[in-house]
């Protein structure tokens, strides 16, 4: 199993974060693996991700916290400085892949098409990023490519709700899904660390 592999099979659920003050970090991973989901995407689409990223690493007790939106060579330097444990990206580039590898940062690459996946495949690249999900055809595009790509395995992100969690969850080839709903963000604002929590106890006894 690879490294990839073992982080995303270790919860159904992968929320995907945007987190605009660092004060808010550790109560909200500490209420999302309280309620169950222990491996946590911090986007970088804010000024407080990275702080927030290094401060979840070093506060909170069995975390597995990486960095989403990696979408250049030119954040590696930085997820090592955080310690960031894996990086997602909305697609790929081989000198993204390169640098990552260097640096022994996991990648889960992005994908939306079969050319993108066959170019994944190629690089070593088995478990990735399926965005925009729903946008790209949801659970009927990832049953389509599971025939000719038996051995692909995806993280399904963009327009995945409690709705339709079940149906992506159902897939073989899918590890667990990506989401942003369990950590709204009035929710976040207003510190209601309980109604997440509650939010990611749902979601997985949902998955299960």
């Amino acid at each position: 199993m690879s490294k990839v592999q073992e982080i995303l099979t270790r919860a159904p659920i992968l929320p995907v974060l945007v987190i605009e003050r660092v004060e808010d970090a550790v109560p909200l991973a500490k209420a999302l693996v309280a309620g169950g989901l222990p491996v946590l995407e911090v986007t970088l689409r804010t000024d407080a991700a990275l702080e927030s990223i290094a401060q979840i690493k070093g506060e909170v007790e069995g975390v597995i916290c990486g960095a989403g939106t990696v979408n250049h060579a030119g954040f590696t330097d930085a997820l090592k400085d955080v310690k960031a444990d894996f990086a997602v990206s909305p697609g790929y580039t081989k000198s993204l892949s390169d640098a990552l590898r260097a640096a022994d940062i996991p990648l889960v690459p992005g994908v939306a098409t079969a050319s993108e996946l066959m170019v994944c495949l190629d690089d070593g690249y088995s478990c990735c990023k399926f965005f925009p999900a729903e946008a790209m055809g949801g659970v009927k595009t990832l049953k389509s490519l599971s025939g000719p790509f038996p051995q692909a395995r995806f993280c399904p992100t963009g327009g995945i709700t409690p709705e339709n969690l079940s149906d992506y969850l159902s897939l073989n080839s899918v590890l667990t899904a990506g989401g942003s709903w369990v950590a709204p963000k009035e929710a976040v604002a207003r510190g209601d660390w309980k109604f997440i929590e509650s939010l990611a106890s749902k979601a997985v006894g949902i998955a299960t």
